[in-house]
């Protein structure tokens, strides 16, 4: 299935228990779909959600709320049913927001361009963590929730092990002269995953996070800006060249293709709610639904028997007009995170 959502997209995320698969595009735009296997997939809603481009998207609250964040430095509820806004967080952080991730039933995650990431607890209404991790734009983050951890990964070629429970940065890899892109934990939470730049895949034991264990180059030259975790020993790439790859991990293969979404990067990988469903999106300005038994007959679908740990017409040219830094930073010793007391704390308070 396919879906023209007539701009760019940077973000998706299916429901987490109905057939439904919202996306944020570069105008600003938030956009909900309502899908099956045997029809066109149905638009039931389209909000204009921020000034600036709509980056990170994500279900909240039992799939009954969406938020999202953009460069404007806000977060914004919306309501699923309706499309009202719920809860308007206009200076979540101080730079562009570039990543949501659930952690929690209660709690979020926030990434933004200049390293910063938040952790939003929605019962207490507050943000309760703050980790000044990195000095570049967060890339991506994954949470380790047997450890209370977050992992994230930035331009600036480092990792950053952020503890929950000690509300610190834990530790930091050592400097690498790629940008991190992307990131998941595998192998039981023994090994991270994480995707650069150049398209090599860098393995890191847990535990043991300031140098990669092993490279996996078999990807490049093509960047490797999603990654998504199949099960334990094998993951989803998608590419800069817009293949989207089954890879095994331990030992290391490319065990095949299994799509080429376009010409183009992809931007995003996500399962829907049942792993019926693999959603991708890229800058050829689709969201399309693959279906994941035909993506994988003949390698073993075990995707879904293991639980996961974790329409504008204008022809002007999509540009976002704050971009995600790109250039390459140096290593630095990582700030210890700090807990919030501002005014942000009233932004769950409708939720």
């Amino acid at each position: 299935m396919e879906i023209n959502l007539g701009k760019l997209p940077f973000d998706l995320d299916f429901h987490p228990s109905s057939p439904l698969v919202t996306a944020g595009l570069i105008n600003g735009d938030l956009h909900l779909y309502r899908y099956a296997a045997d029809s066109q997939p149905q638009r039931l809603l389209e909000v204009h959600a921020h000034s600036e481009s709509c980056r990170a998207v994500r279900f909240i609250n039992e799939g009954h709320a969406i938020l999202t964040g953009s460069p404007d430095c806000s977060i914004l509820a919306t309501d699923v049913e309706t499309g009202a806004t719920i809860a308007h967080l206009e200076d979540a952080h101080g730079a562009a927001v570039n990543r949501l991730i659930n952690l929690t039933e209660s709690t979020i995650a926030s990434g933004d361009d200049e390293g910063c990431i938040k952790v939003w607890d929605t019962r207490q209404r507050s943000c309760c963590n703050i980790f000044n991790a990195h000095e570049e734009y967060i890339s991506d983050i994954a949470f380790a929730s047997d450890s209370m951890k977050l992992l994230g990964t930035s331009g600036d070629g480092t990792m950053s092990v952020c503890s929950l429970r000690r509300n610190k940065v834990q530790t930091q890899s050592e400097f690498s002269e790629d940008e991190l892109l992307s990131v998941v934990i595998m192998k039981n939470g023994r090994k991270v995953i994480c995707g650069t730049q150049t398209g090599a895949l860098l393995l890191y034991s847990w535990g043991r996070f300031k140098d990669c264990s092993d490279r996996f180059i078999d990807l490049s030259p093509n960047s490797v800006d999603a990654l998504l975790k199949l099960d334990e020993d094998r993951v989803i790439t998608g590419s800069e060249n817009g293949l989207i790859s089954l890879v095994g991990i331990l030992p290391n293969r490319i065990i095949q293709p299994i799509a080429e979404h376009s010409e183009y990067p992809v931007e995003r990988l996500a399962f829907s709610h049942d792993r019926k469903f693999l959603g991708s999106i890229s800058h050829d300005q689709m969201l399309k639904l693959w279906d994941l038994d035909d993506l994988l007959e003949g390698f073993g679908n075990t995707g879904k028997s293991r639980a996961a740990v974790a329409d504008s017409d204008s022809d002007e040219m999509d540009v976002d007009t704050n971009p995600p830094k790109s250039s390459k930073g140096t290593k630095r010793k990582a700030s210890k995170g700090q807990a919030s007391g501002n005014a942000s704390n009233s932004f769950f308070a409708d939720l």
